[in-house]
């Protein structure tokens, strides 16, 4: 697809090339809230055509049904999950409420705030020039992100000095309160008007697993950026990824069963500190003895290998290199000056 497209835009394209590469069929499109738009769920909910989906929703329409929100009853679909069902105009909403989650959001968020509570302290102790105050500022911003709004600052205008009085903050408990108790709080959407809430809750968590998958390509497995220029080339770049992904998860797979405290990142980690090395030792005749060795793993290390039960292939034999080798260079020695 061509670079700097939205999401919304190839959406329909993607209905429409599904549907007729496979025919119609009962489809649930799962998808996240920025994707589609308003004609394009309004397109779906046609009766001759139907397709189904699953879309999150802005906290913002909880809003618009605030109260009849307040007088439903949760109900329990997982241990740490509850919801509520609310049917409107053809659609069932479902607000889900999940316990982790929320604290995890409202970790994020006081990390970010005390992290920039404490560089707007700095600022005022330094009192720096106005204009000097306003890009930190800027940059403490851009880094906070949405914490930034829970702060009220008071900036000097533009023929005030910066002092004390001019340029101090305060929190908006009442704003950090209202955020805090609505973390957690999920809202989908479904023209599934009879689908049991547990089945959805479950196929929309799909999304974030798949989001998981995506970062650990970009981030752990390095898929990008992919510097070659024939397509086949770009291909084979991309399957290795995909089989290196493949690995992993087979990884993650044998951790689940034996080592359940352990993710596959921190696995990869330990074992990296064991190495392949080779001994050169000068024999009397003029050639060398060479001993490929591999290091021997520390205490941890042994304890993760013998938990997922892996053993370490046995040492390898030497080898003898003849006087007309070419040693590699040695690294250069570090300078005192």
């Amino acid at each position: 697809m061509n670079g700097n497209t939205s999401d919304r835009a190839t959406l329909p394209g993607f209905l429409k090339k599904i549907e007729e590469t496979y025919g119609r069929a009962k489809r649930v499109w799962v998808m996240d809230r920025g994707i589609p738009s308003e004609a394009i769920l309004k397109g779906m909910r046609e009766p001759e055509r139907q397709t189904f989906y699953l879309v999150g929703t802005p906290k913002g329409r909880i809003n618009q049904h605030e109260k009849k929100w307040l007088d439903l009853p949760w109900h329990k679909v997982r241990d740490s999950v509850d919801v509520k069902l609310y049917e409107h105009e053809g659609e069932l909403y479902v607000l889900a409420k999940s316990e982790g989650r929320q604290a995890k959001e409202i970790a994020i968020r006081r990390k970010r705030l005390v992290r920039l509570l404490r560089k707007l302290r700095a600022m005022r102790k330094s009192l720096p020039k106005r204009d000097q105050l306003l890009l930190r500022i800027g940059a403490a911003k851009k880094e906070a992100g949405r914490a930034f709004g829970f702060v009220m600052l008071r900036l000097p205008k533009k023929d005030e000095e910066v002092t004390r009085t001019t340029f101090h903050f305060e929190v908006d408990k009442a704003k950090l309160k209202g955020a805090e108790q609505r973390d957690g709080h999920y809202l989908l959407r479904s023209n599934l008007t009879g689908e049991d809430p547990a089945v959805l809750w479950t196929r929309y968590v799909q999304l974030t697993q798949i989001e998981a998958v995506f970062r650990s390509l970009k981030s752990e497995l390095g898929i990008r950026p992919i510097y070659h220029q024939l397509e086949h080339r770009a291909d084979a770049h991309v399957l290795i990824a995909f089989l290196a992904y493949c690995l992993q998860v087979t990884l993650k797979s044998r951790l689940v069963l034996h080592a359940p405290g352990l993710t596959p990142a921190a696995v990869l980690e330990k074992l990296s500190t064991i190495q392949m090395v080779e001994v050169w030792i000068p024999m009397v005749d003029g050639r060398w003895l060479v001993m490929p060795r591999h290091t021997q793993p520390e205490k941890d290390v042994q304890a993760v290998l013998e938990q997922l039960g892996i053993h370490l292939a046995s040492q390898p034999p030497p080898r003898i290199k003849a006087i007309s080798t070419v040693l590699p260079t040695p690294p250069p020695q570090p300078s005192l000056w």
